[in-house]
């Protein structure tokens, strides 16, 4: 299993060194995948401890692998890192020093032809990072109205052709339902005018929507963060990796949010709602990949890492 989490971990020493890593202190690492980064944070560890998550039952058996040689030092959970609050009440853990996500889908997910995540290989429309659900992409592909898949599309996707995509998706699973990955695709690509295909693979913004709608994945962001940072030691860190707009704007203003004192009106002489900040933004710009970890690691191309302090 582990041969195919290879891939090198995306800004693994700029996460390591925005964590400021205590050698006694507990980390979570939410996104655990190929524990690529697991592994860097538990093996700065002495007496401390790593607890890593992930929903994907692949990636917790690579994780597993991966971090054995470390011991005790290192525990793997399968859950999913929104519910961080309860996988610590479980382990009697009261608070934690820092919390690293790695947001989005992992290359082994695209890799795995079976899963249904890649328009490059013919598969089922699956694309469940946790295979115990039931909603899957073919659900949300032959079920949802044309209404609701417009605005998947549109919102997740960020896909111009939306109303024309979500109208031959509800045209063709009229005649038999969509089963699989390459059916879809082809059906995207002939929706979308030839002159405004632009280079990139036209089923590209469309399967990151059907993905991020399957998975729930924005929806889960900013509790999580509300979470992490309510049971993280004062100067303790939160490190989150985006790859896309939607993703890295909810991570900014969700940072924002929680970086906000006294949210009473400028024209009250003195402050009545008693909000006090409960974190420091330490990257006023998100850090992005070095030139030589863009050459060497494709994944890392559209990564940017936000860094907050727990005040």
């Amino acid at each position: 299993m582990s041969q195919n989490f290879s891939h090198r971990s995306v800004l693994l020493e700029e996460c390591i060194q925005s964590l400021a890593i205590r050698p006694d202190g507990i980390y979570v690492d939410g996104t655990a995948g190929g524990g690529g980064h697991s592994f860097a944070i538990a093996s700065a560890l002495t007496t401390g401890s790593l607890i890593a998550i992930d929903r994907d039952e692949a990636a917790i058996l690579a994780a597993s692998e991966r971090l054995a040689p470390l011991g005790e030092r290192a525990r793997v959970v399968r859950s999913n890192f929104s519910d961080v609050t309860s996988v610590l009440d479980t382990l009697h853990i009261d608070q934690i020093d820092g919390l690293l996500l790695d947001l989005g889908v992992s290359s082994h997910q695209f890799d795995e032809a079976d899963r249904g995540f890649s328009y490059r290989n013919d598969a089922p429309l699956d694309m469940r990072m946790d295979r115990r659900q039931a909603k899957s992409a073919y659900d949300v592909i032959n079920t949802y109205s044309e209404e609701e898949l417009r605005r998947i599309l549109y919102e997740y996707g960020e896909e111009k052709f939306a109303p024309r995509i979500a109208a031959r998706i509800v045209k063709e699973r009229e005649l038999a339902p969509i089963q699989t990955t390459n059916q879809l695709s082809e059906l995207i690509k002939s929706a979308i005018p030839v002159a405004a295909r632009d280079g990139g693979h036209p089923a590209k913004r469309s399967f990151q929507a059907i993905r991020i709608e399957v998975n729930g994945e924005l929806d889960v962001i900013e509790p999580t963060i509300e979470q992490a940072i309510a049971r993280m030691k004062k100067g303790g860190r939160l490190a989150i990796i985006t790859f896309h707009s939607l993703e890295d704007r909810i991570v900014k203003q969700a940072y924002q949010k929680l970086a906000l004192g006294c949210t009473c009106p400028k024209s009250f002489p003195v402050c009545v709602c008693g909000n006090k900040p409960k974190i420091r933004i330490l990257t006023k710009k998100p850090i992005l990949p070095s030139e030589n970890e863009l050459a060497e690691n494709p994944r890392s191309h559209s990564a940017k890492l936000r860094v907050a302090e727990k005040l």
